[in-house]
């Protein structure tokens, strides 16, 4: 029985390594509300859900260039962009500092995520949405394969949480996702409200 229950822990390890997402955002998180977010995705998927005009046949230079500017523009400070190529398909990546998390929502860089952290009776409270902005450029409606993700990297020991879909991740690491052709249409998961979290953890 053991046995049985080590293989099934190591085959949903190895289902979690493996996942590729066509978008995703990951952040991780410091106690005074700075850190790290680097954003992946498809180009004709930063279109359709950060409205940034992108085309995806173009080359390197103009896609890293444009999603920099966007960065900037929301006072992030850009410390790598680049495009890879994953099974056929272009992805374009940027890893940006930014000084305080409750300042990045609704920017031009992220107008499909809301997050909020605060402290609450000693402990760091994080409130966090993501949704396609109801006004963006049309894109990415032929691009609805596979699965878009947001991740937390916290600071600290994750005490709850809601809805994260695989709980608790080696403590502090908390991660929501829908299928891409959902988002698309601007739905989230069955509950509500969409792509929300409320996750706490004590200051080291």
């Amino acid at each position: 029985m053991l046995s049985r229950l080590a293989a099934l822990v190591l085959a949903a390890t190895a289902l979690r390594a493996c996942t590729s997402y066509e978008y995703e955002h990951e952040l991780w998180l410091r106690v005074d509300g700075s850190g790290t977010v680097n954003v992946s995705g498809r180009p004709a998927l930063w279109t359709a859900f950060k409205s940034l005009p992108l085309d995806p046949k173009g080359g390197p230079e103009a896609l890293t260039r444009a999603a920099r500017e966007l960065f900037e523009r929301s006072g992030l400070t850009v410390t790598r962009t680049r495009v890879v190529t994953r099974r056929g398909q272009r992805y374009l990546f940027v890893a940006a500092e930014f000084r305080d998390v409750n300042r990045i929502s609704y920017s031009p860089a992220f107008p499909d995520l809301r997050v909020g952290l605060r402290r609450e009776g000693g402990r760091l409270q994080l409130d966090g949405s993501w949704q396609r902005p109801v006004e963006t450029l049309p894109g990415g409606e032929a691009d609805g394969e596979g699965l878009i993700a947001v991740r937390f990297h916290l600071p600290s020991k994750v005490y709850g949480h809601r809805n994260a879909v695989f709980g608790v991740e080696r403590g502090n690491i908390l991660g929501w996702r829908q299928e891409t052709k959902h988002a698309l249409d601007g739905g989230g998961w069955s509950s509500e409200p969409r792509w929300t979290s409320a996750a706490s953890c004590r200051r080291r």
